[in-house]
């Protein structure tokens, strides 16, 4: 990405697909990411076209991306500069930094743009505006209650695991934390677990790839849904993977530091009351039913184990056998092809998703795991009393947990 600015209230740098990244710091800095992101949600609900859209939002980095508005403007008659402002407030919207730096350019449609939202205000009469919603009537919906882990572990210099968590809306795209609860109304939710190879930075790259494909491909599939177009999941989840694979080749044979690079990845997509899930490698997605039953839904891409699905050997063979970890399919990693796994169940009350890494199921047996996600620990989340669990177990790799715990059905 290119910088383009880097005070110390703020950096700024432009992607390669013309997004925008800001990255707020300095004093206030969580004040003034909070009321940016407040004041491009209302823009958007109150059908503003003149201003950047909300791509999506990390409050734990104070990072909003943002579509791009054209180029800065270095003059401007201040009587047109005046109007631009004046036109905001006709949206419910005072900016309090009325510049002519605060204004670009977009040539596409010849229409000058506002940016840099941190100092707006809104103005009173916009409550009703600020309070409307996209819930889908008539779609049953769940909550959901997640918390994420991840672990370097005692040996490998660096951790090539990486999770992602976003909360998708027909607007924008949140970027979640390591523990919170949500209701699937309005909204979706996806969970993703990937373990890196080949190169020192490869779990870096995937996750940071799976998420910019995920924020660019879904949200507009989330907005002609509202209009009445279905999402077709299967075709949906194999088309991202495919896109993920591509641009991790593309990586791969571009740079000599990234040849051979390549990564698992476990994703599940919670809409209403179904998970849709799509898998390539060997970290796991399991569900637990409210009566302790542990099922893996995915298959590990690996020689042993097809070995064990055939019954050629054992599940204790499988767990010592020294080409356990070799993967016959990866993202990336050089194949020419990948189609991953992809799968659908019903979420019920009680429900318990996990998405794992193999530096937990290497050391940890399914009965062990069951065990552990049935515990309540009091002073942390279950996914880092899961790795607690691993590391304890003589771990040896990263190792990574997301944990999602299905609460009440609405309907």
């Amino acid at each position: 990405m290119l910088t383009v600015k880097d005070t110390q209230r703020s950096i700024v740098q432009v992607g390669f697909d013309g997004s925008v990244h800001k990255t707020f710091r300095g004093p206030k800095a969580k004040e003034r990411f909070e009321n940016e992101l407040l004041i491009l949600r209302y823009l958007e609900r109150a059908g503003c076209g003149f201003v950047p859209r909300l791509l999506s939002a990390d409050p734990e980095r104070l990072l909003l991306v943002t579509t791009g508005c054209g180029s800065r403007v270095d003059h401007l008659d201040p009587e047109r500069c005046k109007e631009l402002f004046a036109e905001l407030e006709t949206y419910g919207v005072r900016h309090d930094d009325p510049d002519v730096r605060n204004v670009t350019y977009r040539q596409q449609d010849g229409r000058f743009c506002l940016i840099d939202f941190e100092f707006a205000t809104l103005l009173p009469g916009t409550e009703g505006i600020q309070a409307s919603g996209d819930p889908r009537p008539g779609v049953t919906a769940v909550s959901a209650d997640w918390s994420c882990s991840t672990e370097k572990g005692p040996v490998r210099p660096n951790n090539e695991d990486s999770f992602i968590g976003l909360e998708i809306d027909a607007r924008e795209v949140h970027h979640l934390g390591r523990e919170g609860s949500s209701v699937t109304s309005g909204k979706d939710l996806i969970f993703a677990v990937s373990d890196g190879m080949g190169g020192a930075k490869a779990g870096d790259f995937a996750s940071r790839i799976a998420v910019e494909k995920l924020t660019r491909m879904v949200p507009p599939l989330i907005r002609s849904r509202s209009s009445g177009i279905p999402i077709g999941f299967t075709a949906v989840l194999e088309n991202l993977f495919v896109e993920i694979h591509k641009a991790l080749q593309y990586l791969g044979e571009s740079y000599e530091e990234c040849r051979g690079m390549g990564s698992t990845l476990s994703l599940c997509w919670f809409s209403g009351d179904r998970m849709h899930f799509a898998h390539v490698g060997d970290t796991r997605i399991y569900r637990m039913g409210a009566r302790g039953d542990l099922e893996q839904l995915t298959r590990d891409d690996t020689h042993v184990a097809w070995l064990l699905r055939t019954g050629a050997i054992s599940p204790a063979e499988a767990r010592i056998h020294p080409a356990r970890n070799r993967l016959q399919k990866a993202l990336g990693a050089g194949n020419q092809f990948v189609t991953p796994q992809v799968g659908e169940v019903e979420c019920k009350p009680g429900d318990l998703f996990l998405i794992c890494s193999d530096g937990v199921t290497d050391v940890l047996p399914d009965v062990r795991i069951a065990e552990i996600l049935v515990e309540k620990p009091r002073k942390t989340t279950r996914a880092a009393h899961l790795l607690a669990e691993a590391m304890e177990s003589s771990a040896k790799d990263n190792a990574t947990a997301v944990i999602v715990a299905i609460g009440q059905i609405h309907t």
